[in-house]
Protein backbone atom coordinates (compact mmCIF):
# COMPACT_ATOMS: atom_id res chain seq x y z
CA UNK A 1 0.00 0.00 0.00
CA UNK A 2 3.10 2.29 0.20
CA UNK A 3 4.00 1.76 -3.44
CA UNK A 4 2.15 4.80 -4.89
CA UNK A 5 3.71 7.15 -2.30
CA UNK A 6 7.19 5.78 -3.02
CA UNK A 7 6.61 6.18 -6.72
CA UNK A 8 5.56 9.79 -6.21
CA UNK A 9 8.68 10.55 -4.16
CA UNK A 10 10.91 8.88 -6.77
CA UNK A 11 9.27 10.85 -9.56
CA UNK A 12 9.70 14.12 -7.68
CA UNK A 13 13.36 13.36 -6.96
CA UNK A 14 14.00 12.55 -10.62
CA UNK A 15 12.43 15.86 -11.64
CA UNK A 16 14.61 17.82 -9.24
CA UNK A 17 17.77 16.08 -10.51
CA UNK A 18 16.77 16.74 -14.11
CA UNK A 19 16.19 20.43 -13.46
CA UNK A 20 19.47 20.70 -11.55
CA UNK A 21 21.38 19.15 -14.44
CA UNK A 22 19.66 21.37 -17.00
CA UNK A 23 20.23 24.59 -15.05
CA UNK A 24 23.29 23.60 -13.10
CA UNK A 25 25.01 26.94 -13.89
CA UNK A 26 23.25 30.18 -14.65
CA UNK A 27 26.18 32.60 -13.98
CA UNK A 28 28.73 33.72 -16.54
CA UNK A 29 31.85 33.11 -14.50
CA UNK A 30 34.60 31.35 -16.50
CA UNK A 31 35.18 27.76 -15.35
CA UNK A 32 38.58 26.11 -14.92
CA UNK A 33 39.79 23.86 -17.68
CA UNK A 34 40.08 20.29 -16.33
CA UNK A 35 43.50 19.77 -17.94
CA UNK A 36 45.21 23.13 -17.30
CA UNK A 37 43.32 24.50 -14.31
CA UNK A 38 42.95 27.92 -16.06
CA UNK A 39 39.67 29.72 -16.51
CA UNK A 40 38.67 30.90 -19.97
CA UNK A 41 39.82 34.40 -19.04
CA UNK A 42 43.24 33.16 -17.91
CA UNK A 43 43.71 31.18 -21.13
CA UNK A 44 43.50 34.55 -22.94
CA UNK A 45 46.15 36.26 -20.81
CA UNK A 46 49.23 37.31 -22.82
CA UNK A 47 52.71 36.06 -22.07
CA UNK A 48 54.87 38.57 -20.18
CA UNK A 49 58.60 39.21 -20.18
CA UNK A 50 60.02 41.15 -17.23
CA UNK A 51 63.38 42.70 -18.13
CA UNK A 52 65.63 43.68 -15.23
CA UNK A 53 68.70 45.79 -16.12
CA UNK A 54 71.25 45.43 -13.32
CA UNK A 55 74.83 46.30 -12.46
CA UNK A 56 76.45 45.96 -9.03
CA UNK A 57 73.11 45.17 -7.37
CA UNK A 58 74.18 42.35 -5.02
CA UNK A 59 72.39 43.94 -2.05
CA UNK A 60 69.02 44.26 -3.77
CA UNK A 61 68.73 42.02 -6.83
CA UNK A 62 67.45 38.90 -5.05
CA UNK A 63 64.62 40.81 -3.44
CA UNK A 64 63.73 42.33 -6.82
CA UNK A 65 63.68 38.99 -8.66
CA UNK A 66 61.75 37.13 -5.97
CA UNK A 67 59.09 39.84 -5.85
CA UNK A 68 58.47 39.21 -9.55
CA UNK A 69 58.51 35.41 -9.16
CA UNK A 70 55.92 35.72 -6.37
CA UNK A 71 53.44 37.21 -8.85
CA UNK A 72 49.90 35.86 -8.93
CA UNK A 73 50.08 35.84 -12.73
CA UNK A 74 50.10 32.31 -14.28
CA UNK A 75 53.61 30.89 -13.88
CA UNK A 76 53.95 29.55 -17.42
CA UNK A 77 53.16 32.98 -18.86
CA UNK A 78 56.03 34.86 -17.19
CA UNK A 79 59.75 34.95 -17.88
CA UNK A 80 62.36 37.13 -16.14
CA UNK A 81 65.41 38.27 -18.10
CA UNK A 82 68.10 39.73 -15.85
CA UNK A 83 70.54 41.64 -18.07
CA UNK A 84 73.75 42.27 -16.17
CA UNK A 85 76.26 45.03 -16.96
CA UNK A 86 79.24 42.80 -16.15
CA UNK A 87 78.95 43.26 -12.38
CA UNK A 88 82.07 42.68 -10.31
CA UNK A 89 80.21 42.00 -7.07
CA UNK A 90 78.02 38.98 -6.26
CA UNK A 91 75.14 40.04 -8.53
CA UNK A 92 75.80 37.43 -11.21
CA UNK A 93 76.22 34.58 -8.73
CA UNK A 94 72.94 35.47 -7.05
CA UNK A 95 71.05 35.55 -10.36
CA UNK A 96 72.58 32.25 -11.47
CA UNK A 97 71.58 30.60 -8.20
CA UNK A 98 67.98 31.79 -8.57
CA UNK A 99 67.87 30.68 -12.22
CA UNK A 100 68.88 27.16 -11.14
CA UNK A 101 65.94 27.14 -8.73
CA UNK A 102 63.46 28.61 -11.21
CA UNK A 103 64.01 28.17 -14.98
CA UNK A 104 61.83 31.21 -15.69
CA UNK A 105 64.85 33.35 -14.75
CA UNK A 106 67.64 33.82 -17.30
CA UNK A 107 70.89 35.78 -17.01
CA UNK A 108 72.05 37.75 -20.07
CA UNK A 109 75.27 39.74 -20.50
CA UNK A 110 75.42 43.46 -21.24
CA UNK A 111 79.03 44.35 -22.17
CA UNK A 112 78.07 48.00 -22.75
CA UNK A 113 76.88 48.22 -19.11
CA UNK A 114 74.21 50.94 -19.53
CA UNK A 115 70.45 50.53 -19.18
CA UNK A 116 69.30 51.14 -22.78
CA UNK A 117 71.66 48.43 -24.05
CA UNK A 118 70.37 46.11 -21.32
CA UNK A 119 66.74 46.77 -22.22
CA UNK A 120 67.36 46.23 -25.93
CA UNK A 121 69.23 42.97 -25.29
CA UNK A 122 66.28 41.85 -23.19
CA UNK A 123 63.70 42.85 -25.80
CA UNK A 124 65.56 40.94 -28.52
CA UNK A 125 65.56 37.80 -26.35
CA UNK A 126 62.03 38.27 -24.99
CA UNK A 127 59.27 35.81 -25.79
CA UNK A 128 56.46 37.76 -24.13
CA UNK A 129 53.66 39.70 -25.77
CA UNK A 130 54.00 42.31 -23.01
CA UNK A 131 57.38 43.76 -21.97
CA UNK A 132 57.76 45.15 -18.45
CA UNK A 133 60.81 46.87 -17.00
CA UNK A 134 61.63 46.34 -13.32
CA UNK A 135 64.92 47.63 -11.93
CA UNK A 136 67.26 45.65 -9.70
CA UNK A 137 66.82 48.13 -6.82
CA UNK A 138 63.02 47.84 -6.76
CA UNK A 139 60.33 45.35 -5.86
CA UNK A 140 56.73 44.91 -6.96
CA UNK A 141 53.41 43.75 -5.50
CA UNK A 142 52.06 40.26 -6.23
CA UNK A 143 49.41 41.67 -8.58
CA UNK A 144 51.80 44.09 -10.33
CA UNK A 145 51.95 42.08 -13.57
CA UNK A 146 48.26 41.20 -13.56
CA UNK A 147 47.17 44.81 -13.02
CA UNK A 148 49.52 46.00 -15.79
CA UNK A 149 48.06 43.48 -18.22
CA UNK A 150 44.52 44.40 -17.14
CA UNK A 151 45.04 48.05 -18.08
CA UNK A 152 46.46 47.07 -21.48
CA UNK A 153 43.53 44.72 -22.12
CA UNK A 154 40.84 47.13 -20.94
CA UNK A 155 42.24 50.19 -22.73
CA UNK A 156 43.23 49.49 -26.35
CA UNK A 157 44.50 53.07 -26.81
CA UNK A 158 47.13 52.58 -24.08
CA UNK A 159 50.58 51.54 -25.30
CA UNK A 160 52.24 51.67 -21.89
CA UNK A 161 50.82 51.14 -18.40
CA UNK A 162 52.41 51.74 -15.03
CA UNK A 163 51.81 52.87 -11.48
CA UNK A 164 53.19 55.14 -8.79
CA UNK A 165 56.55 54.14 -7.37
CA UNK A 166 56.95 54.49 -3.62
CA UNK A 167 60.45 55.57 -2.61
CA UNK A 168 61.65 53.63 0.45
CA UNK A 169 64.92 53.00 2.23
CA UNK A 170 66.31 51.51 5.44
CA UNK A 171 69.08 53.94 6.41
CA UNK A 172 68.25 57.31 7.95
CA UNK A 173 69.81 59.32 5.12
CA UNK A 174 68.10 57.05 2.59
CA UNK A 175 64.73 57.61 4.26
CA UNK A 176 65.17 61.38 4.07
CA UNK A 177 66.12 61.07 0.40
CA UNK A 178 63.06 58.87 -0.20
CA UNK A 179 60.82 61.43 1.52
CA UNK A 180 62.28 64.25 -0.59
CA UNK A 181 61.73 62.23 -3.77
CA UNK A 182 58.06 61.81 -2.83
CA UNK A 183 57.56 65.55 -2.42
CA UNK A 184 56.42 68.02 -5.13
CA UNK A 185 59.28 70.31 -4.12
CA UNK A 186 61.74 67.50 -4.78
CA UNK A 187 60.39 66.05 -8.03
CA UNK A 188 57.90 68.62 -9.31
CA UNK A 189 54.73 67.26 -10.90
CA UNK A 190 56.04 63.76 -11.65
CA UNK A 191 52.80 61.81 -11.09
CA UNK A 192 54.47 58.41 -10.80
CA UNK A 193 56.49 59.61 -7.79
CA UNK A 194 53.69 61.45 -6.01
CA UNK A 195 50.99 58.74 -6.20
CA UNK A 196 47.21 59.05 -5.64
CA UNK A 197 46.50 59.78 -9.29
CA UNK A 198 44.88 57.77 -12.03
CA UNK A 199 44.84 58.81 -15.65
CA UNK A 200 47.00 59.61 -18.65
CA UNK A 201 50.55 60.85 -17.97
CA UNK A 202 53.71 61.73 -19.88
CA UNK A 203 55.87 58.98 -18.36
CA UNK A 204 56.03 56.16 -15.80
CA UNK A 205 58.96 54.46 -14.07
CA UNK A 206 58.41 50.69 -14.51
CA UNK A 207 56.18 50.59 -17.54
CA UNK A 208 54.57 47.63 -19.25
CA UNK A 209 54.54 47.91 -23.06
CA UNK A 210 52.77 46.00 -25.77
CA UNK A 211 55.47 44.13 -27.67
CA UNK A 212 54.56 45.66 -31.02
CA UNK A 213 55.23 49.17 -29.66
CA UNK A 214 58.97 48.58 -30.13
CA UNK A 215 58.40 47.51 -33.72
CA UNK A 216 56.53 50.74 -34.37
CA UNK A 217 58.63 53.37 -32.59
CA UNK A 218 61.97 51.57 -32.18
CA UNK A 219 63.96 50.31 -29.21
CA UNK A 220 65.51 52.27 -26.35
CA UNK A 221 67.94 55.01 -27.43
CA UNK A 222 71.40 53.59 -26.73
CA UNK A 223 72.99 57.06 -26.76
CA UNK A 224 71.34 57.91 -23.47
CA UNK A 225 73.04 56.83 -20.27
CA UNK A 226 70.12 58.40 -18.35
CA UNK A 227 66.49 59.30 -19.13
CA UNK A 228 66.13 56.53 -21.70
CA UNK A 229 62.67 55.57 -20.42
CA UNK A 230 61.46 59.18 -20.57
CA UNK A 231 62.74 59.47 -24.14
CA UNK A 232 61.00 56.24 -25.14
CA UNK A 233 57.76 57.40 -23.54
CA UNK A 234 58.02 60.70 -25.41
CA UNK A 235 58.16 58.68 -28.65
CA UNK A 236 55.12 56.72 -27.49
CA UNK A 237 53.14 59.94 -27.12
CA UNK A 238 54.47 61.47 -30.34
CA UNK A 239 53.62 58.22 -32.13
CA UNK A 240 49.96 58.50 -31.13
CA UNK A 241 49.97 56.19 -28.11
CA UNK A 242 48.79 56.78 -24.55
CA UNK A 243 50.53 56.16 -21.22
CA UNK A 244 48.25 55.29 -18.32
CA UNK A 245 49.05 55.43 -14.61
CA UNK A 246 46.95 53.73 -11.95
CA UNK A 247 47.55 53.24 -8.21
CA UNK A 248 46.57 49.60 -8.65
CA UNK A 249 50.01 48.92 -10.18
CA UNK A 250 52.25 49.19 -7.13
CA UNK A 251 56.02 49.04 -6.76
CA UNK A 252 58.75 50.30 -4.47
CA UNK A 253 62.03 51.95 -5.44
CA UNK A 254 65.11 52.06 -3.22
CA UNK A 255 66.91 55.35 -3.94
CA UNK A 256 70.53 56.13 -3.15
CA UNK A 257 71.36 56.21 0.53
CA UNK A 258 74.40 58.46 -0.02
CA UNK A 259 74.25 62.20 -0.69
CA UNK A 260 77.27 61.94 -2.95
CA UNK A 261 75.68 59.24 -5.10
CA UNK A 262 72.41 61.16 -5.20
CA UNK A 263 74.25 64.26 -6.41
CA UNK A 264 75.97 62.32 -9.16
CA UNK A 265 72.71 60.65 -10.22
CA UNK A 266 70.81 63.92 -10.56
CA UNK A 267 73.70 65.64 -12.29
CA UNK A 268 73.58 62.85 -14.87
CA UNK A 269 69.81 63.19 -15.17
CA UNK A 270 70.19 66.87 -15.98
CA UNK A 271 73.10 66.33 -18.39
CA UNK A 272 71.31 63.66 -20.45
CA UNK A 273 67.99 65.53 -20.36
CA UNK A 274 69.50 68.08 -22.72
CA UNK A 275 70.50 65.33 -25.14
CA UNK A 276 66.89 64.08 -25.16
CA UNK A 277 65.54 67.58 -25.79
CA UNK A 278 68.14 68.11 -28.53
CA UNK A 279 67.03 64.93 -30.31
CA UNK A 280 63.34 65.82 -30.29
CA UNK A 281 63.67 69.63 -30.29
CA UNK A 282 61.26 69.82 -27.35
CA UNK A 283 60.91 68.66 -23.74
CA UNK A 284 58.13 66.26 -22.82
CA UNK A 285 57.01 68.68 -20.08
CA UNK A 286 58.13 72.04 -18.68
CA UNK A 287 59.01 70.19 -15.46
CA UNK A 288 62.06 68.78 -17.22
CA UNK A 289 63.63 72.21 -17.86
CA UNK A 290 62.60 73.83 -14.56
CA UNK A 291 65.91 72.98 -12.76
CA UNK A 292 67.92 74.54 -15.61
CA UNK A 293 65.82 77.72 -15.44
CA UNK A 294 66.25 77.70 -11.66
CA UNK A 295 70.05 77.53 -11.85
CA UNK A 296 70.22 80.11 -14.65
CA UNK A 297 68.14 82.50 -12.54
CA UNK A 298 70.53 82.11 -9.61
CA UNK A 299 73.56 82.69 -11.84
CA UNK A 300 72.02 85.68 -13.62
CA UNK A 301 70.93 87.42 -10.42
CA UNK A 302 74.26 86.72 -8.72
CA UNK A 303 76.25 88.10 -11.65
CA UNK A 304 73.98 91.13 -12.02
CA UNK A 305 74.17 91.94 -8.31
CA UNK A 306 77.82 92.91 -8.71
CA UNK A 307 76.99 95.72 -11.13
CA UNK A 308 73.31 96.53 -10.50
CA UNK A 309 71.93 97.30 -7.05
CA UNK A 310 68.29 96.29 -7.76
CA UNK A 311 69.58 92.83 -8.71
CA UNK A 312 70.77 92.42 -5.12
CA UNK A 313 67.23 93.01 -3.89
CA UNK A 314 65.86 90.51 -6.40
CA UNK A 315 68.50 87.98 -5.41
CA UNK A 316 67.69 88.41 -1.71
CA UNK A 317 63.97 88.02 -2.39
CA UNK A 318 64.52 84.97 -4.57
CA UNK A 319 66.72 83.37 -1.90
CA UNK A 320 64.18 84.18 0.83
CA UNK A 321 61.31 82.60 -1.10
CA UNK A 322 63.40 79.52 -1.84
CA UNK A 323 64.43 79.23 1.81
CA UNK A 324 60.81 79.50 2.99
CA UNK A 325 59.79 76.76 0.57
CA UNK A 326 62.56 74.50 1.85
CA UNK A 327 61.55 75.08 5.47
CA UNK A 328 57.89 74.28 4.80
CA UNK A 329 58.75 71.02 3.06
CA UNK A 330 61.38 70.16 5.69
CA UNK A 331 58.59 70.27 8.30
CA UNK A 332 56.60 67.88 6.11
CA UNK A 333 59.59 65.50 6.05
CA UNK A 334 59.86 65.69 9.84
CA UNK A 335 56.20 64.69 10.16
CA UNK A 336 56.93 61.44 8.35
CA UNK A 337 58.63 60.11 11.46
CA UNK A 338 62.07 61.56 10.70
CA UNK A 339 61.99 64.21 13.43
CA UNK A 340 64.16 67.27 13.83
CA UNK A 341 67.23 65.54 12.40
CA UNK A 342 65.30 64.71 9.24
CA UNK A 343 64.02 68.28 9.00
CA UNK A 344 67.59 69.59 9.14
CA UNK A 345 68.84 67.17 6.47
CA UNK A 346 65.88 67.59 4.12
CA UNK A 347 66.85 71.07 2.79
CA UNK A 348 70.27 69.67 1.88
CA UNK A 349 68.62 66.87 -0.08
CA UNK A 350 66.24 69.27 -1.83
CA UNK A 351 69.16 71.51 -2.81
CA UNK A 352 71.04 68.51 -4.22
CA UNK A 353 68.00 67.54 -6.33
CA UNK A 354 67.54 71.07 -7.67
CA UNK A 355 71.08 72.32 -8.13
CA UNK A 356 72.69 69.11 -9.35
CA UNK A 357 69.96 68.52 -11.92
CA UNK A 358 70.15 72.15 -13.02
CA UNK A 359 73.96 72.26 -13.19
CA UNK A 360 73.96 68.97 -15.08
CA UNK A 361 71.50 70.47 -17.56
CA UNK A 362 73.72 73.53 -17.95
CA UNK A 363 76.69 71.25 -18.63
CA UNK A 364 74.62 69.35 -21.18
CA UNK A 365 73.54 72.60 -22.82
CA UNK A 366 77.16 73.67 -23.24
CA UNK A 367 78.38 70.20 -24.28
CA UNK A 368 75.67 69.12 -26.72
CA UNK A 369 74.23 72.41 -28.00
CA UNK A 370 76.99 75.03 -27.89
CA UNK A 371 80.06 72.83 -28.44
CA UNK A 372 78.12 70.22 -30.48
CA UNK A 373 80.06 67.40 -28.84
CA UNK A 374 78.98 63.76 -29.36
CA UNK A 375 77.76 61.75 -26.35
CA UNK A 376 80.77 59.39 -26.47
CA UNK A 377 80.86 55.67 -25.76
CA UNK A 378 78.33 54.62 -23.12
CA UNK A 379 80.69 52.27 -21.31
CA UNK A 380 83.07 55.18 -20.68
CA UNK A 381 80.57 57.12 -18.56
CA UNK A 382 80.78 56.77 -14.79
CA UNK A 383 77.53 55.56 -13.23
CA UNK A 384 76.09 56.58 -9.89
CA UNK A 385 75.65 53.12 -8.34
Amino acid sequence: MFTPAVDRYQAAFATVVSLACRYRRTDNRPQPDRTTGYTGMERELPTVTVIMPVREEADAVENAIRSVLASDYPRDRVEVLVVDGMSRDATRAIVQRISEEDPRVRLLDNPKRTVPYAMNIGIRHAQGEVIIRVDGHADVDRDFIRETVTVLQDRPEVWCAGGPTESVNTTFTGRVIAAAMSSPVGVGSARFRLGNYEGFVDTVAFGGYRRWVFDRIGLFDEDLVRNQDDELNLRVVLGGGKIYLTPRIRSRYYPRSSLRKLARQYYQYGFWRIRTIQKHRRPATLRQVAPLCFVLTWLALTAASFIWVPARILLAGFAALYGIGLIIRAVDVARRGLGLKGALLAPVVFCILHFCYGLGSLHGLIWFVLLKRPPGKPEEHALSR
